[in-house]
């Protein structure tokens, strides 16, 4: 059968989608390590694309912003699966800083074996396993669609991008730039000798992450950071040696020297409910690989996935890379033979399960924080039965959980990039072409983006990087003088079993749903984040009651919201630069009351447009 020629890989859908990935990559490392969690890069890269294409080029292209939104998913996801994980490197002394080399080669090795995994479980999952929606996806084919639709030469979903970057990067300049709002506004007092604490981070970026999210992940979010702040903090009264402290410091203290642990037992628990949980869905992928390279004669346009050989070449080549970078950490031919292969096992596993749980529940249900935790783990169990200890061990281990990390985050995120195709009719070996491309070049600014903010804001501190504090919390305590508070690890276990038990039982065919991973990730980051995320979910289920049935193509808050984390990034990644190069010189001196009145009228406008935007342009 000949296929029809349709313009989709093409020279300037590649240079857009270079150029918005790596931004979109540098926008989620900060998030990532400010937050602790990332958001989709799909939904705005494929209205900047259509704009780009209807409003500069006067083309009407769908298949060529598919080819965009597909590297710029790509980017994001890689930076999610490096920030989780490699930071742990210097927050346990095992690197003094951010290493070029070997982070772009794990970064990229991770990102390759996520897509190539992912492609023989294409047609499997995607097209075949009707209990797999792939939401986002569909979300993202939905957007495509209404753009390409539209009369307009330059939708309007562009110029709100435009003006949610631009009020983003304003509001992020004159909070960390010229130190005129707080970041964190908080109260505490001490009743009783227990501290009740209040507080909240003065972020747009966070209000959005609430409204992308949408309520049931934000409320999720939210019940976790209660359980923390609100009734464990508030049980554990004041310890001896600790009377001296403030309530606010006391909080602190509580938080994160026990608390937080709470929810590593549950992230712990999650990981492996996710493998047990799609076991069968993970088996019926594992048959399109064994399919996957016995096609008898030709294929259609939208069936052809990229050769076989193409696949095995860069798997040799991961592999490769891999080799010789762990052996230069390790030391030992043996034990990075061993390594190699086991990091290779992780991936392949993991990939399988994060491609199966996103079409089933989407991206910001997929528990990668507990599948990174498991290979971890195992990891670091294997070594300690080899004998193998010391900063080798910790390189070692957190390299094999920064390339499943990856990978996975890769995988997840290119599964819903091509439901997305096969919606529209992309040619699926060229949205994995974009993948590779969207993969490797966006890994070579992750590095020095990670080393501006550390010099900048202190990675661990001002950026409070929660799952990689957690891994190196981990691997020092099992390679080295660190200690884990394994009651509350225990605790944290027990509470997850039990919500799963809960979710299971009563809320299984329900629309709010108990999923155990973001609850965790809840207890685990503070609550101040977790209450502007809140707030965005609210303001998202406001704008739903009002206008329902109005799908997230034509949803105004999505995209302004998508300009405020990328907009308030930007300023970060720039403001990062000049205190990097020229020291803190643009910050004025005010009264602390003045500020924390100032920082709170401020983010209320911003939640307040915010809501206008949404529901007018809806």
């Amino acid at each position: 059968m000949k296929s029809e020629k349709i313009k989709e890989f093409t020279w300037s859908a590649v240079l857009i989608g270079i150029c918005i990935a790596i931004v979109m990559t540098a926008a989620n490392v900060y998030l990532g390590l400010y937050a602790g969690m990332t958001v989709s890069a799909s939904i705005p890269a494929a209205v900047i694309a259509m704009g780009i294409y209807k409003g500069i080029l006067k083309s009407d292209s769908i298949h060529q912003s598919n080819i965009v939104q597909t590297m710029a998913s790509a980017g994001e996801s890689l930076a999610a699966g490096i920030i989780f994980t490699l930071p742990a490197l210097v927050l346990v002394g095992a690197w003094t800083e951010f290493e070029f080399w070997p982070t772009t080669l794990i970064a990229i090795s991770g990102g390759l074996l996520g897509i190539i995994f992912m492609i023989p479980l294409r047609k499997a999952l995607i097209q075949n396993e009707k209990e797999l929606t792939y939401p986002e996806g569909v979300a993202c084919a939905a957007v495509l669609r209404s753009a390409a639709e539209s009369d307009s030469s330059a939708p309007s979903g562009f110029k709100i991008i435009l003006n949610g970057l631009a009020l983003g990067a304003l509001f992020k300049f004159i909070g960390s730039g010229l130190k005129l709002f707080v970041p964190t506004f908080e109260v505490a007092k001490k009743v009783k000798g227990a501290s009740l604490f209040f507080g909240l981070d003065i972020s747009p970026a966070l209000l959005a992450v609430g409204y992308i999210v949408n309520i049931n992940i934000a409320v999720l979010v939210f019940i976790g950071g209660a359980l923390g702040f609100f009734i464990a903090i508030p049980l554990l009264g004041t310890p001896v040696g600790m009377d001296d402290l403030s309530a606010i410091d006391l909080a602190w203290e509580l938080w994160s020297g026990q608390v937080r642990y709470l929810g590593v037992g549950a992230m712990i628990v999650g990981g492996v409910w996710s493998i047990i949980s799609v076991r069968a869905g993970i088996g019926q992928g594992l048959k399109g690989l064994k399919n996957y390279s016995a096609q008898d004669g030709p294929v259609e346009r939208v069936e052809t996935d990229m050769p076989f050989s193409g696949m095995l070449g860069i798997l040799f080549l991961c592999f490769t890379i891999m080799l010789f970078l762990y052996n230069s950490m390790i030391g030992h031919w043996g034990i990075t033979l061993f390594t190699s292969l086991l990091m290779i096992i992780c991936s392949f596993l993991f990939v399988a399960v994060s491609s199966y749980i996103v079409g089933l529940v989407g991206s910001s249900n997929n528990p990668v924080s507990g599948m990174t935790i498991s290979a971890l783990l195992v990891s670091a169990a294997l070594f300690l039965v080899l004998g193998h200890h010391g900063d080798s061990a910790i390189l070692a281990t957190l390299g094999v959980a920064a390339v499943v990390c990856c990978a996975a985050c890769t995988a997840g995120d290119c599964s819903q990039d091509l439901k997305t195709g096969h919606i529209i009719g992309a040619t699926p070996k060229y949205q994995q072409y974009a993948q590779i491309i969207g993969v490797v070049i966006p890994a070579f600014v992750i590095a020095p983006v990670l080393t501006l903010l550390h010099s900048a804001y202190g990675i661990g501190e001002g950026l409070k990087a929660p799952q990689a504090t957690l891994f190196a919390s981990i691997t020092k305590a099992l390679f080295g003088n660190g200690e884990l508070p394994v009651n509350m690890v225990i605790y944290g276990a027990i509470l997850g079993v039990f919500i799963i038990l809960i979710d299971q039982l009563f809320l299984k065919n329900k629309k709010f749903r108990l999923h155990l991973m973001p609850m965790a990730v809840g207890i685990y980051l503070p609550v101040t984040l977790a209450i502007p995320i809140l707030i965005g979910g609210l303001i998202r289920w406001i704008v739903e009651k009002r206008r329902p049935g109005v799908d997230e193509s034509r949803d105004g808050g999505v995209l302004l919201g998508s300009g405020f984390i990328a907009g308030e990034a930007i300023m970060g990644v720039s403001i990062a630069m000049i205190m990097y190069f020229f020291g803190d010189a643009l910050g004025l001196k005010a009264d602390a009351f003045l500020l924390n009145c100032l920082s709170i009228v401020a983010f209320l406008a911003v939640a307040s447009y915010l809501y206008r935007v949404a529901v007018k342009s809806s």
